[in-house]
């Protein structure tokens, strides 16, 4: 009997239970049958004490007619050993029957009581501890066994999908996800011939979570029980047909990639069904997606798998001349994921048959999911010599890229992995080596990349100069993809590593990209103390700048590190950094900079990180090559999520160490700079690229790109105004003017990750996730342009250009979490099922008019609620069977009976629900509420509506907090206008034009409103002199706007129109007045209407030479009803600590806003505390928020923030890059508008 669920109260478990009878004769002196009979099979779903076990009389037989058939084994010494049967029974149904004969397998020590023995048995070879104990009562003797799975050295289970996801011991310390243990006790009465088993029970439990099982799991209890019934000297004649060998005592896993833990139902005959399902699902997907039919899409998965090759070429011979059914099912044929899928292609890329895109996506998701045998590696070769690969530069790209990934994980699950696998890539690194072809170079070093085999090494060092038996002077691009080559060795191999990259390292005569490149992944293999000792002492003699500093920050920022691969790694970097910070710890952001921040969390066993390298050189202020790249950490494995990467090729050429007229403040006149250096692009030479791309996902690279001049030469020729007839913009122009429509949709399975482990009942245990998506975008549009263009596409800029268009866009995402068992007969166990659909429909029409650079937009009103976003997840107790795959059951683990009668209640313009409420009944927590934002002038509004379930134990953290029923909506809605809505009209006008209001009324509010401003802070900072000094600046400059009236930098109208009213929406002007030292900007909004006064008027200063900003915001009737200031400052002199201080005053504020402050005033303190700040309780203003944050050290910074009623603050806070110009510790105390605000206050 096995059970799935919580362990808890009132919640649901599924399980099932075996009951029959065996029967051991004796065939020769060491070999035994083994007969079973009267078994019956039933399934358990619902409530423990309510619900009860059902029989299931279709399944019983069909398992009945292979397992009451003979099985023979050996057994000598309290070992099973050989196990026949006859050749139909199935691999699912041996299992089973190891799991009874593992009840005999047991070792006997009659001189011990306690002892340890590591034995091969169902589970693997694994250690079992021993007690034994006599029963002087009944002259029996009790013998306990235990078995912990976690020590195991050679356990029955393994994972698929995780290739990429690499093992991490250290996180393995802080906590498992997985804890099994099995315990069995015999009861053995001596006898003359030793010993006889009367009794035996064995109970398994295995507890899992996503998290960290200390803090609540699922759980599995299986146990097992035998009892002797009688023995008899009878022997008789038994009749036994052929048998062949099925192998020892330990738990055969089936690879059976057709058998989806999430789904069952009947595989026989599977080509029409899954014609009949791709006609569905191309059909119901045809405009938008049908979110209840996505889950669809994993059944066509499942029938695919059982498909033979000849039916795959039969349904694509049907669906081939169907656009909408031949792209679905090259989107699912996909997921085949064995030899049929390669013979597929191998015939669609000989006829020719596919386009670039289809070949490009389908090869690389079936490589991408493709398992990673060794007989499907060897197929995949082919792909690499096929014609139809090298016809096309994107295609090639991707075969060898691909083929690589493939490579990796086959030698993930094959160890050791043989060279044979790398060697094609190997022979085309050293194909291109010899025939200088930097393009072939590239693309195998990166193919040998993404491989990562350990026996590529020698190879790639042919590379790399100082390293090199015969040197080959290289590009720098080549010499940085050879370095980079080597990254996933570095879990393989780091020793190798660890020597190549450090002889790069210190050779001082190499060029500072490829050093540091070598210093990166030197550190990726997690180098010891030793090491990290020998690169700190050679960088204290280090001369060249830009290593050194990228080094140093490496390491500064790795020293803080909290994730568990890098544990000891960040210890040995502390040491390293407080040796080289008075030499190195200065260093400004000119100079090569590498930057990593992480997080990790014990109670959840998650964390994630991000990396920023920027590699520089002396001789070019651009960068030579920048990676941004992320990791996830989660249940004890690292997976490398998105990485992107450039390097600056030949247009680094045109960057000197310095560009003329760039002053570093990032204004118009330094973008003018840049501009006028890359005006002289086109004498860059046309056979090297300008920059290089590059992504990776999981870690391997998928996708490269060169843009070359050529490329950019014909992009712009043809969007240049003067472009004729033969631009390929006016054939697009031409078809937007009669007409375009267009649709595409995507099914992809993004994740199959599955765990399998042995039981002791020999049935399989699974914990499998499953992530697919469903995308679709629709488009039809259509354009006119007025005048037409007759000659050249500058005509444009003169011409006014209308679009109509409608479409959709959205996704379906289906998420699903199993524990349970698994098999082709039956599936038990706790199911996590989440769906999460986005749909955005649009219908709109433009206006663009480029001569009066003015932009207009309508949109229809509002007529049909629909739903925009949701997310619903919750858990279920799942049970199914092959003979009645229609009764599946799934009983919500949540009760049901919990209902939610929170009232609504109406507050202005919103719907509010009331707080939520704790639920009476124990443990149990069920709040709703629905938050909606309506718009009576639009006649439009958005309701958000959440509803969770949940049942909740303290020590249950942090798994109740995702564990129960989950709906979270975002739905736009109707609603009833003021005035009848025909459209609703948005306008930008950039052009020059003056606001409707009067200017000089404008402009007194302003003044007015700025001068009560500055007034009211300068009471609340108790600073006479710089109020005066802001008053002065600010009044100043409200006199020349009064003097110059100037016009709006743009206006924005939202308005709701009709035919029959005056329009009603809002107003919004920008304006725009700079000076030498100041900039000021000023933003009116004005509702529109009959009887509309409503306006918001800010005013915003920024003040270059005092380095502080100001804004001062009024709004309400005509600017007067409410009041909000805001401002920043920063300091810093020579001998004084850089400070940034802000500040925000209020002096009357709509109510909502006063409420909302001081929610989130309750929540500060717990927040804070968790972050690590210190409290004090004070008084302080009590229309005031402000904070100073001052820069310590050159790496840490002090914080502290006032609230009215407390003050939370924090010292020492280290920061993941350095603060230039950190020279004393005197703090600066004048010159700014905040003075009074300080650390000590």
């Amino acid at each position: 009997m096995v059970n799935f669920g919580r362990g808890l109260p009132n919640l649901a478990e599924s399980g099932v239970r075996l009951l029959c009878k065996a029967k051991v004769s004796n065939a020769s002196p060491q070999t035994f049958l083994l007969q079973v009979s009267d078994l019956a099979f039933e399934e358990f779903n619902g409530f423990p004490g309510k619900s009860t076990f059902n029989a299931s009389p279709k399944l019983s037989e069909r398992i009945a007619t292979q397992l009451t058939k003979p099985f023979m084994f050996e057994y000598a010494n309290g070992r099973v050993g050989n196990i026949q049967a006859p050749a139909e029974v199935s691999d699912t149904i041996v299992n089973i029957v190891r799991g009874i004969l593992g009840f005999f397998h047991i070792t006997v020590k009659t001189t011990q009581t306690i002892y340890a023995v590591e034995e091969i048995g169902i589970h693997g070879l694994c250690q079992s501890n021993y007690a034994v104990e006599d029963n002087l009562a009944t002259k029996e003797m009790i013998i306990t066994q235990v078995v912990a799975f976690n020590n195991c050295r050679d356990k029955a289970a393994f994972y698929s999908g995780m290739a990429t996801a690499v093992e991490d011991k250290i996180a393995r310390e802080k906590g498992e996800s997985i804890v099994s243990t099995v315990r069995y006790v015999y009861t053995i009465k001596p006898t003359a011939n030793g010993g006889v088993i009367t009794k035996a029970r064995a109970l398994e439990q295995q507890h899992f979570t996503p998290f960290n099982v200390k803090g609540g799991s699922f759980y599995m209890q299986a146990t097992k029980e035998m009892e002797l019934l009688g023995v008899t000297d009878t022997m008789e004649h038994l009749i036994v047909g052929p048998m062949e060998p099925k192998g020892s005592l330990v738990f055969k896993f089936v690879n059976d990639q057709a058998n989806i833990p999430i789904l069952m139902q009947n595989l026989d005959n599977p080509v029409p069904k899954v014609v009949e399902l791709v006609k569905q699902l191309a059909q119901a997907n045809i405009y938008k997606i049908d979110s209840p039919t996505t889950e669809n899409v994993m059944k066509a998965y499942q029938l695919l798998r059982v498909v033979p090759f000849e039916g795959l070429e039969a349904m694509w011979k049907q669906f081939a001349g169907n656009e909408e059914q031949r792209r679905w099912f090259l989107n699912l044929i996909v997921e085949v994921n064995d030899a049929r899928i390669l013979k597929f292609l191998e015939l669609r890329f000989k006829t020719g048959e596919l386009s670039v895109v289809e070949a490009w996506q389908t090869l690389l998701l079936s490589f991408n999911h493709l398992q990673a045998l060794p007989e499907l590696v060897e197929m995949a070769k082919e792909f690499l010599t096929i014609p139809y690969t090298k016809s096309n530069p994107y295609i090639h790209q991707t075969v060898v890229l691909a083929y690589g990934s493939l490579v990796y994980k086959h030698c993930t699950y094959y160890t050791p992995c043989r060279v044979t696998a790398v060697q094609p890539l190997l022979d085309m690194a050293l194909d291109g080596l010899k025939k200088g072809s930097e393009e072939d170079m590239v693309l195998a070093l990166k193919a040998l990349g993404n491989a990562g085999h350990p026996g590529s090494i020698k190879t790639i060092m042919r590379f790399l100069p100082s390293v090199a038996a015969n040197p080959v002077e290289l590009s720098p691009r080549v010499l940085s993809t050879a370095v980079q080559a080597m990254r996933h060795i570095t879990t393989r191999d780091p020793h190798s590593v660890q020597d190549v990259t450090m002889s790069l390292f210190v050779q001082k005569s190499l060029s500072a990209e490829v050093r540091m490149l070598a210093f990166m992944v030197l550190f990726e293999t997690k180098p010891p103390l030793a090491l990290v000792s020998t690169v700190t002492a050679h960088l204290m003699e280090e001369k060249d700048l830009h290593v050194a500093s990228f080094a140093y920050s490496y390491l500064r920022t790795y020293s803080r590190s909290v994730t568990p691969d890098n544990h000891y790694l960040s210890t040995a970097c502390n040491v390293a950094v407080k040796i080289l910070a008075p030499k190195f710890g200065r260093l400004s952001f000119r100079f090569s900079k590498a930057l990593h921040i992480d997080a990790f969390n014990d109670d959840f066993l998650m964390g994630t990180s991000a990396e920023l390298l920027m590699l520089r050189s002396l001789t070019s202020v651009f960068p030579t090559e920048m990676i941004m790249r992320t990791k996830y950490f989660f249940i004890g494995r690292t997976l490398q999520l998105l990485e992107f990467g450039f390097r600056a090729e030949e247009i680094k050429q045109l960057f000197g160490a310095t560009i003329p007229g760039f002053k570093g403040d990032f204004s118009f006149s330094d973008i003018q700079a840049v501009f006028r250096v890359l005006q002289d692009w086109e004498k860059l030479p046309n056979d090297k690229p300008l920059l290089s791309l590059y992504s990776r996902a999981s870690g391997q690279e998928w996708m490269f790109a060169d843009l070359k001049k050529e490329l950019v030469q014909s992009l712009l020729k043809a969007v240049s105004p003067s472009a004729g007839k033969d631009t390929p913009v006016l054939p697009m122009l031409d078809n937007l003017q009669k007409g375009l429509s267009w649709h595409w949709t995507k099914a992809f399975l993004i994740w199959e990750t599955r765990y399998f482990q042995a039981t002791t009942l020999g049935l399989p245990l699974e914990i499998s996730k499953y992530y697919q998506t469903v995308n679709a975008i629709t488009a039809k549009a259509k354009t006119s342009v007025n005048p037409p263009v007759t000659e050249h596409i500058g005509q444009l800029l003169t011409s006014e250009i209308s679009l109509e268009t409608d479409g959709f866009i959205g996704f379906t995402k289906d998420n699903w979490v199993f524990h349970g068992i698994n098999t082709e007969l039956f599936q038990c166990g706790t199911e996590l099922k989440t769906k999460a659909p986005l749909s955005v429909p649009w219908s709109f029409s433009t206006r663009l008019n480029m001569r009066e650079k003015k932009f207009e937009l309508d949109f229809p009103p509002c007529l049909k609620e629909f739903e925009l976003f949701s997310i619903s997840s919750n858990v279920y107790a799942v049970s199914r069977n092959m003979e009645e795959p229609a009764l599946a059951k799934m009983t919500p683990m949540m009760p049901t009976a919990i209902d939610a009668n929170d009232e609504v209640s109406r507050v202005g313009p919103q719907i509010v629900k009331n707080e939520p409420k704790l639920m009476v009944e124990a443990n149990m927590w069920h709040p709703t509420s629905k938050v909606c934002s309506e718009s009576s002038i639009f006649g439009a509004g958005v309701c958000f509506d959440s509803e969770l379930k949940r049942a909740f134990y303290h020590e249950e953290y942090p798994l109740y907090y995702f564990l129960g029923y989950t709906h979270l909506t975002a739905t736009v809605i109707p609603v009833h206008p003021i005035k009848p809505v025909d459209k609703i009209h948005l306008e930008v006008n950039a052009g020059p034009g003056r606001h409707p209001l009067s200017m000089h009324q404008l402009l007194a509010s302003l003044k007015r409103l700025s001068k009560e401003a500055t007034n009211q802070l300068s009471l609340s900072s108790g600073s006479a002199s710089s109020a005066r000094r802001s008053h002065h600046s600010h009044h100043d400059t409200i006199t020349e706007m009064w003097n110059s009236a100037p016009q709006a930098v743009f206006d924005v109208k939202a308005l709701a129109m009709s035919s029959s009213v005056k329009p009603e929406g809002f107003d919004a002007a920008v304006y725009y007045t700079p000076e030498a030292n100041l900039e000021n900007i000023q933003l009116i909004v004005s509702q529109i209407g009959e009887e509309a006064n409503w306006k918001l008027c800010m005013d915003t200063i920024v003040d270059k030479a005092q380095v502080h900003a100001k804004a001062h915001m009024r709004w309400g009737a005509e600017c007067q009803s409410y009041m909000m200031s805001m401002i920043a400052s920063t300091a810093h002199l020579p001998g004084s600590k850089p400070t940034l201080k802000a500040k925000v005053h209020w002096s009357r504020i709509p109510e909502y806003l006063s409420a909302m402050g001081k929610r989130i005033e309750r929540y500060v303190p717990g927040v804070a505390l968790l972050l690590g700040f210190n409290q004090q309780h004070n008084s302080n203003s009590h229309q005031e928020v402000s904070a100073i944050v001052v820069a310590t050290s050159a790496d840490n910074i002090d914080v502290r923030v006032k609230f009215p009623e407390y003050t939370v603050y924090r010292q020492a806070i280290p920061i993941p890059f350095s603060i230039e110009g950190i020279q004393g510790v005197q703090q600066y105390n004048g010159n700014s508008t905040m003075d009074n605000i300080d650390m000590r206050a």
